[in-house]
């Protein structure tokens, strides 16, 4: 299943989520208890039905995730009749699905404008002439030209009398900045004036823009401290929910109860 095939499915999910609680809600509002119920229940069926199958595909690869909280909940307020706390945990938990969804396509995009961005060739000045030569052949002390339009491949110093700069790349600067013979030139930024020359400090992959690639590429491939102390802790949580629930039904002799410790832990 490719990637925009997935995105469809969340915001598929999401919709039917969202139109199961509203529709239900007016149904309810109208007077009709009942019809409200199976309103609900249509709206959470989908969103069940699509955490099992993500569930299961999930411990075939042997991960327990805190996602099985969710399916508990959702599933024991349909079996106990409480549509409406399952109509709202399965709001939340395909709205969680999708924002994290939207995020990592964000992320996404902003990694694959960075790669683009990446030039795989300099014009070098050589004995009078100019040469193309890439990126890895650029030593420190080459004197590099820099046109219109191109980002400066490596870190240097400005060696015409002045240069006009686009940092947004780098700095968030929507304004060009000038800047004058013997002034630092930082990679990644892109010539917004004239063609000037710049002297190469350090090579490409020394620079700055090639560390800020490194970092967000290693951003992508790690998890956030949070994430993984759930997944460390997800199958005590688990067991801990389960242990909780089961023990307000027993001792309260209330279902209901025990559904509403469910509701509770779900990490939505």
């Amino acid at each position: 299943m490719t990637a925009s095939v997935r995105n469809r499915l969340k915001i598929a999910l999401l919709a039917l989520a969202l139109l199961g609680l509203i529709s239900g809600l007016a149904v309810w509002l109208a007077g009709d208890a009942t019809t409200a119920k199976f309103v609900w229940a249509f709206g959470v069926f989908p969103v069940l039905a699509a955490l099992l199958i993500e569930i299961v595909r999930s411990l075939r690869h042997g991960e327990v995730g805190l996602d099985i909280v969710a399916a508990l909940s959702m599933s024991a307020a349909l079996v106990f009749g409480e549509t409406l706390a399952a109509a709202v945990v399965a709001v939340m938990y395909s709205g969680g699905v999708f924002l994290e969804s939207f995020a990592e396509g964000r992320a996404r995009r902003e990694m694959s404008a960075l790669l683009t961005r990446v030039p795989r060739s300099a014009t070098r000045h050589a004995g009078g002439s100019l040469e193309n030569v890439p990126l890895a052949a650029i030593e420190p002390g080459d004197m590099l030209l820099i046109r219109r339009g191109d980002m400066a491949p490596v870190d240097g110093t400005v060696a015409s009398e002045r240069a006009l700069l686009d940092l947004s790349a780098l700095t968030g600067e929507t304004m060009p900045v000038g800047l004058t013979r013997g002034r630092d030139v930082m990679s990644g930024a892109t010539n917004a004036g004239e063609a000037f020359d710049l002297r190469a400090t350090r090579r490409a992959a020394d620079s700055t823009y090639a560390g800020i690639i490194r970092l967000v590429e290693a951003a992508q491939r790690s998890r956030a401290p949070m994430a993984r102390m759930a997944d460390r802790y997800s199958v005590v949580f688990l067991a801990l929910t389960v242990t909780l629930a089961t023990a307000a039904w027993w001792f309260t002799g209330d279902p209901i109860r025990a559904v509403a410790v469910l509701v509770v832990a779900t990490p939505c």
